[in-house]
Parts: C-alpha cells; structure tokens; sequence
C-alpha cells in the first residue's frame, strides 16, 4: 500500500529545515546534470533496478526520470520541505509510480524487510548519525536485497583530506545543509554488514581542479542472504 505523499496533508515540523541551502541546491543541482555529466551518473547508478525501491534523501527528485520501467514503485524519503515538494513535482512527471513522503534516514516511516532495493544518492554525506542511518537501511531492505550509492567522501592525498576535515570542522556544514567532506562510504557501507559488488571512484567533475567535494564513488551493496551475519 502506498505511503502517503507529502502533498496529501501537512507536516507539523520538519526534522530538517535548511530553506536557503535548499534552494541554492536544486538550482545547483538542475545545471549539474548537463555541465557535470550528473544525468548520465544517475542513469548508471539506477540502471536494472527492479521491484520495489526506497530511495533516501530524494532531494529535488533527480532520479526519477531514470527508474527504469521494471521498477513498480519508488517510495523516496526526503526530510526538507523545500526539495521535498519540488521532489512531488518531479514525480508527477516520471515514468515510474514514486510517492514522496517525509522522514529521516535514520528513522524510515517504512515496514521491515519491504523493499527489494534501497538508492543513497549524495545522502550519507549529511545524515546525522550514519551507522544508524544504514542499520534503518539494513532494516527496510530485504535478505538478499542491493544497495545502489552514488555519494563524495574522503580523497585526494593527504592534503587534500586535511583540507576536507578543517572544513567539516568550521564552516562547510553550516553553510551546505549539514554536509560533511571526510567521511568514508565505502568504510561505513561494510562496518554496517553489507556486501560490497562492484564500485568505482568517480571524480567530478570529470576533467578540471579537483575540489574538496569531487571525490566520489559509485556501486552496489548487498544485504546478506537469510542466515547469513
């Protein structure tokens, strides 16, 4: 049964409300998807998906043009109201059934065990407590079910690392909605119990300077079989 969307009724308060970040964010974002090869990232990151999906810190609704038709349905998580209704816009017009409802990541207002595939898309970087966050994504994910991420953290030698961890002290995450530069994805995806498949590092963008936020990586998780740790 579907969840309800977050234009069906109202939302008392919102565990995350960065209003300025997310409107500079969906601008961003929306240029990003030609100038910095984002469109063909996300198309990568989502394609053969299949069955039922929950997609976590949805922002502007991104993705969703790039569910592939297998998909029956995405329920995608997003606690800031602001990308949160351009989210709802954004799935009226894809081609797969999506309802956008809020919530955090690391309290999903899902069932256990209920979805076939789990998407973190540029998320991991900004949830508050990320052990929690995953161990919700653990939850609401079926044995045997995948993870697909698409997230930046740590790079670039030991300056560079330097340079991110005296950002995330002092300035970057106030001024980019509770964002982080040094964490480690690839670290936190297997102390959380998951099987890494295959990924790969992704620089963006692609060719040019490398920025504190250009380091990034691409792949695929699972969530153990039944029986299995």
């Amino acid at each position: 049964m579907p969840l309800r969307s977050a234009g069906s009724g109202k939302v008392s308060r919102d565990p995350v409300h960065h209003p300025l970040f997310a409107r500079c964010y969906a601008r961003v974002s929306v240029s990003a998807e030609t100038r910095l090869g984002m469109a063909g990232v996300r198309r990568r990151l989502l394609a053969g998906l299949s069955g039922r999906v929950i997609e976590i810190g949805a922002g502007n609704g991104l993705n969703f043009a790039h569910y592939p038709g297998a998909v029956s349905e995405v329920v995608a998580i997003e606690p800031e109201r602001g990308l949160r209704k351009l989210a709802v816009e954004a799935a009226l017009r894809s081609g797969v059934p999506v309802d956008v409802v809020p919530g955090t990541a690391e309290a999903l207002p899902v069932k256990s065990e209920a979805f076939d595939a789990v998407v973190v898309s540029l998320v991991l970087c900004s949830v508050r407590d990320v052990p929690r966050a995953l161990g919700e994504v653990r939850r609401v994910l079926r044995p045997g079910g995948e993870v697909r991420f698409f997230e930046h953290g740590r790079g670039g030698g030991r300056a560079m690392t330097f340079t991110q961890r005296a950002l995330d002290r002092t300035l970057w995450p106030p001024l980019s909605g509770g964002c982080h530069l040094a964490r480690d994805p690839i670290g936190a995806l297997r102390a959380a119990g998951f099987e890494l498949g295959p990924y790969r590092r992704v620089s963006m963008p692609e060719t040019g300077p490398r920025l504190p936020t250009s380091y990034c990586v691409l792949g695929t998780a699972w969530r153990p079989p039944a029986g299995e740790p």
